[in-house]
C-alpha cells in the first residue's frame, strides 16, 4: 500500500481491479475543509485517462508490473510469438498488447514484455532502432524551402521525416517514442 501523499509521476496503482499510472497530480490544501489530491491516471492496459480525487493521506495498493526482455520471433495469423530470453518460455500476443509497437516491429528485435499478475498487459519497444529505407524520394539539390525534409518508408512499412541527403537503400536510427530521425546508422 502506498498513501496518495507519496504520488510521483510514472508511479503505478491498482484501482477497481486494473493497473493505472499516475501521469498528473496536485496536493490541493483548501482553506476551509480537509486536504485532498487531485490526480489524472492513465490506464496502462488500454491507454485510457481519467481523473481522479484522493482524500490526502489516502492508502491505495501500489501496482507491481513486471517487465521481462523478450525476443520477437515471428507473426502467426493474428498473433506474434515471443520469446522469454531467460527461460526460452515462447507466448503469443495479440494486435492490442502490441499497439505502437507494430510499426517498428521486426524479427529477432528484443522487446520489454509487462506483466500484471502473471498475464502480458503491453509491449515496449526499444528506445531506438536501426531500419533500412525501402522508399523516398530523391532530394533535390538546393530544395530547402520545404524545411529540409521528406517522408520515407521503412523496412517496417512505417513512415519516417528524413533529411533530404537520405536515399533508399540507407541505414537509419529511429527514435520510437517520437517517430523522429535520429542519425544515420
Amino acid at each position: 500500500m502506498i498513501s496518495t501523499n507519496e504520488f510521483k509521476t510514472g508511479l503505478t496503482i491498482e484501482l477497481e481491479g486494473d493497473v493505472w499510472s499516475v501521469v498528473e497530480f496536485q496536493h490541493v490544501k483548501p482553506g476551509k475543509g480537509s486536504a485532498f489530491v487531485r490526480s489524472k491516471l492513465k490506464n496502462v492496459k488500454t491507454g485510457a485517462v481519467i481523473e481522479r480525487t484522493f482524500r490526502a493521506g489516502e492508502k491505495v495498493p501500489r501496482g507491481r508490473l513486471d517487465h521481462r526482455q523478450m525476443q520477437y520471433l515471428y507473426q502467426d495469423g493474428e498473433n506474434y510469438v515471443v520469446m522469454d530470453i531467460e527461460n526460452y518460455d515462447q507466448i503469443s500476443l495479440n494486435k492490442e498488447q502490441m499497439s505502437d509497437t507494430l510499426k517498428w516491429l521486426k524479427e529477432n528485435m528484443t522487446l520489454a514484455v509487462v506483466f500484471f499478475q502473471g498475464n502480458p498487459i503491453s509491449v515496449e519497444p526499444p528506445n531506438f532502432v536501426e531500419l533500412e529505407v525501402i522508399e523516398t524520394d530523391p532530394g533535390i539539390r538546393g530544395d530547402t524551402a520545404s524545411g529540409g525534409g521528406k517522408p520515407a518508408k521503412v523496412e517496417t512499412g512505417a513512415v519516417v521525416n528524413v533529411p533530404l541527403f537520405i536515399n533508399v537503400g540507407d541505414r537509419i536510427r529511429v527514435d520510437t517514442r517520437s517517430g523522429a530521425y535520429m542519425e544515420r546508422a
